[in-house]
This record gives C-alpha cells, sequence and structure tokens, in this order.
C-alpha cells in the first residue's frame, strides 16, 4: 500500500468532509448568527461531540485498532470473535450512557456552562438541545468501531467520508425545516441525531463485504476484550487533552460576553480544517502500519514510518497555519458574515482564529506522535503526558483570559498542544522508539523559506479589512478562493524551487 496514495485519498474524501462542514456553518451563521441560541446549541453538541472524541474516535479507536491489527497479523481465526464481542460491549455500554447523560442533563450543563444558569430560559434550551442530542454518542461510536476495522483492512475511504453524512444533515435540517421548530435551533438538534443515525447505515454493507459485520456475543472474559478495556481507560485522557481543554474553555466562556462561545466554536471550525485533513488523515494511515511493524519487531520500519508522518506533518502543518492567520478575516467574513452574524462578530472571531492558528502545528503533530505510543500498546506515557500538559494549559487560560478574553482561550488551547507535541516527541527520541532521519535541518530551513515568500505574498495581496467587511458574498467567494489558490501556487513553487518532488515523500505501508 502505497501511504502517499492513501494520504490523498483519506485527506480528498476529509475535505469534502470539511467543505460541507463550512457550507453547514454557513447556514447556522446565516440563519441563527452568534447568539444566545447557537451558544445553548453548541453548549449541547459539544458534551456528546466530546465523548465522541475522547472515548469512540480517541481511546477506544488508539486501543481497538492495535489489538485488532494484532489479532489479524498472529490470530487471523480469532478475529471475529475479538469484533462480535467488543461490539457487543459497546453497545451496552453507550445505551447507558446515553440514557444516563439524558436524565442527568440539567447537571451537566450546570457542571460544563456554569454561567448559564443565571439566564433559566437558555440554561433550560440548553438541556433539552442536549438531551436530544445525547444519542449520537451511541451511533457515533459504533461508526468508530466499524471505522477500525475497515482501516485495519486498508479501506481507508470509506470511514473518510462518513462524517459527510452529518454535515449534509445538518444542511437538509437548517434551510428546510428550522420552521418546523418552536424554537428554531432544536432543529440542529435533531440534526445530530439523523446525522449519526445515517453515518452508522452507510458504513454496515461494508462491513457486510467483508464478512465482518458484528453479531452479538456477550463475552467479558474474550482475552483481547480485557486488553482493549485495559488500554481504554488511560488512553480517555491520554489523547483527548485538548477536548478536555476546550471543554473546560467553555466553562471560561460561559462567564464572558454572550457570543464567546460561538465565537470560539466558528474559529475552531476553521483550524479544525488543516487539523482533519492533515492530522486526523495521517494519523489514521500510520496507526494499522505501526501495529504491524511493532507486532512485527521491525523497529527501524517503525522508526521511519514515524519520521515520514512528521515530514508530511511539517510539510502541510506550516504553511496552514500562516494561512489561517494571514487570511483570518477574510476567510470568517467570507463563510460566516451574513445575516445575524455581524461585523463585530466577525471580528471576534477573527481574534480567536489567529490564536488557535499558533498552535495548529502542535495539534497536528500530536496526532502523528501520539500513534507512536499507542501502536506499540503503551498508554502510560501519553497520560502522563497529557496530566501535565493539562495543568499547563489551565495555568496559561488563567493568565491569558483577563486580558485576551475569548481569544486567550483559544492560545491556551494551542500553546497546550505544542507543550503536549514537544514532549511527546523528547520522549520518543529520549528512548530510542524514534531517531530523526538525515536532512531535518535544510529540511526545516527551505518549508520556512517557502512559507514566509506564501505568507508575505499572501498579506499583501488581500487588502483592506474593510473590503472584506462590506462587500457581498458573490464577490467575496471568488476573492478568498483566488487567495487560498495563490497561496498553493506560490508554496508549491517555492518548493519546487527548492528542489522538493512528490517522489521524495512517497512511502509503502506494512503489509
Amino acid at each position: 500500500m502505497n501511504l502517499l496514495r492513501a494520504l490523498a485519498t483519506v485527506s480528498s474524501l476529509t475535505m469534502v468532509s470539511r467543505v460541507l462542514g463550512f457550507v453547514r456553518d454557513f447556514f447556522i451563521a446565516r440563519i441563527f448568527g452568534a447568539s444566545l441560541v447557537t451558544d445553548a446549541f453548541f453548549v449541547a453538541f459539544k458534551i456528546p461531540n466530546l465523548l465522541r472524541r475522547m472515548f469512540a474516535e480517541g481511546a477506544f479507536s488508539q486501543a481497538f485498532v492495535p489489538i485488532l491489527a494484532e489479532h489479524k497479523n498472529r490470530e487471523p481465526g480469532e478475529v471475529r470473535g475479538l469484533i462480535d464481542a467488543v461490539a457487543t460491549l459497546l453497545f451496552l455500554a453507550l445505551v447507558v450512557t446515553a440514557a444516563l447523560g439524558m436524565a442527568a442533563a440539567p447537571l451537566i450543563v450546570y457542571l460544563t456552562a456554569p454561567g448559564f444558569a443565571a439566564d433559566p430560559g437558555k440554561f433550560a434550551l440548553t438541556v433539552q438541545l442536549l438531551r436530544i442530542t445525547f444519542p449520537y454518542i451511541v451511533f457515533i461510536s459504533l461508526v468508530a468501531l466499524a471505522a477500525g476495522v475497515l482501516n485495519t483492512w486498508n479501506r481507508f475511504s470509506v470511514p473518510a467520508l462518513t462524517p459527510s453524512l452529518l454535515n449534509v444533515s445538518f444542511i437538509v435540517g437548517a434551510v428546510f425545516f428550522a420552521d418546523y421548530f418552536d424554537p428554531p435551533v432544536l432543529v440542529l438538534a435533531w440534526a445530530v441525531f439523523a446525522g449519526g443515525a445515517l453515518q452508522l447505515a452507510f458504513q454496515l454493507p461494508f462491513l457486510r463485504k467483508l464478512g465482518l459485520l458484528p453479531r452479538w456475543s456477550l463475552n467479558l472474559s474474550h482475552p483481547g476484550v480485557r486488553r482493549i478495556l485495559f488500554l481504554m481507560a488511560p488512553a480517555a485522557f491520554g489523547v483527548s487533552v485538548s477536548q478536555v481543554s476546550l471543554l473546560i474553555n467553555q466553562v471560561f466562556a460561559s462567564f464572558l460576553q454572550t457570543g464567546s462561545v460561538s465565537w470560539l466554536y466558528y474559529a475552531d471550525r476553521l483550524m479544525e480544517m488543516p487539523a482533519g485533513v492533515l492530522g486526523v488523515a495521517v494519523g489514521t494511515i500510520l496507526l494499522p502500519s505501526l501495529s504491524k511493524y511493532h507486532a512485527d519487531a521491525n523497529q527501524a520500519e517503525y522508526a521511519k514510518l514515524i519520521d515520514w508522518g512528521l515530514r508530511i506533518a511539517v510539510l502541510l502543518a506550516v504553511p496552514s497555519a500562516a494561512a489561517l492567520a494571514v487570511l483570518a478575516l477574510p476567510l470568517v467574513s467570507t463563510l460566516f458574515q451574513y445575516g445575524r452574524f455581524s461585523v463585530e462578530d466577525a471580528w471576534m472571531t477573527r481574534q480567536a482564529l489567529v490564536a488557535y492558528s499558533a498552535g495548529l502545528v502542535g495539534m497536528i503533530l500530536v496526532k502523528i506522535l501520539a500513534p507512536g505510543f499507542y501502536a506499540r500498546q503503551n498508554v502510560l506515557t501519553p497520560v502522563k503526558i497529557g496530566i501535565l500538559t493539562l495543568v499547563a494549559t489551565q495555568a496559561m487560560n488563567f493568565a491569558f483570559v483577563g486580558p485576551l478574553k475569548h481569544a486567550g482561550l483559544a492560545l491556551a488551547i494551542g500553546l497546550g498542544a505544542c507543550l503536549n507535541a514537544l514532549l511527546l516527541f523528547l520522549y520518543l527520541r529520549k528512548h530510542g522508539i524514534y531517531a530523526p532521519q538525515p536532512g531535518w535541518p535544510l529540511f526545516l530551513l527551505k518549508v520556512a523559506a517557502a512559507v514566509g515568500l506564501m505568507a508575505v505574498v499572501l498579506f499583501t495581496a488581500m487588502g483592506e479589512a474593510a473590503w472584506w467587511l462590506d462587500n457581498t458574498w458573490q464577490r467575496k467567494v471568488p476573492a478568498v478562493v483566488g487567495l487560498v489558490f495563490l497561496g498553493l501556487g506560490v508554496y508549491a513553487a517555492s518548493l519546487a524551487a527548492l528542489g522538493f518532488r512528490p517522489r521524495d515523500f512517497s512511502r509503502r505501508g506494512a503489509a
């Protein structure tokens, strides 16, 4: 399997989902703005979304895929029994979790957004929305299980395309059905529910085609299940430090000016584009191959694969961070500044996006470095690093939130991610798990030169802020698309002039 080709496939399909995500946010911003009701929805959606990232895509995937890959390589006859047992136990745990979450919705809202308690209407609406969205965790966690199986069998395209269905659900709901709900924002909560069901239904036929569609089998004594549970407990925290920090940030933001939660959400959505397209995509294709190399005790290829992932990440993440910072206002204005989303909302979201961009490289590198631990079934080290990172992030929150308000919360998240990546990297180096391949200093110098030239060109070409704030979408959309392609062209041409060629990054994964 050519990993560069697999990365291109996964990234392009992830891009489809992210673009649809911007379309969804365009309609949400246009119809609902940045207001009390959007603050309520984003808080309600963040809870099941946080659980998804922590337990489904985070801890569960990081624990499940290495064990599944090990069974596939060493005990292929036991694979079906492992999948059946894990799927059954996961389903039961999810149903209980969803039921408890719905019952405890008022307490959860009070703990995660205590500032809302001062407004009974806002608090009650958030509780109502949370009860509708909470079952999403059931659907999306089963989707993560299906994705883990498909990725282990190198069927990367299906899981990469699946998230698009949630965005389609949002778009259809907001555009066509909002007027049928009272209040209209309830349509967004039901879109979450429907989107989760659609994603699961989409993946099941592909599992059936592989002959791996789970069957009911409650087997708590299965050794593979026990190992997964053992790995999941600490991994739930270790791979989700940034998500825990985002949740704590929400607590801070709930006490700030109305709209702060929404400004952070919209900025986070823009930041998640490169984080998902690059970081999640690279991490997704690395984990099965790293697990295979570890199972085969092939340390040399293990280290080379991590090095390849880091180079790809630096090559693509650094220009993405620079472009987000330079083009923050054009992007925010073009995507969101319509209807009830005001000029002030655009400026406030722009502040948060610039702050987030400072940590984008760190966020992406964590997605590359973390599989280096989890493929080895080492969960304790990332947990220790995660605890230190979380403490440091919250210290920065206290330091930054006063002078910088909501932007300070975004900056703390970004800098915390950079610290997390640095500590993961230093541990891998110290213990001989990873050794950089030759050529890194010159590689970094060339990337910095190309990014610097791109940033200068984009800053010069984008023009005055007033143009972006005062114009219609018919003029802004082609302008921002032109800037994006200008940046891509300048960066690609600079890399080519400096001697970079696509074949230099070709890499084959484990069979």
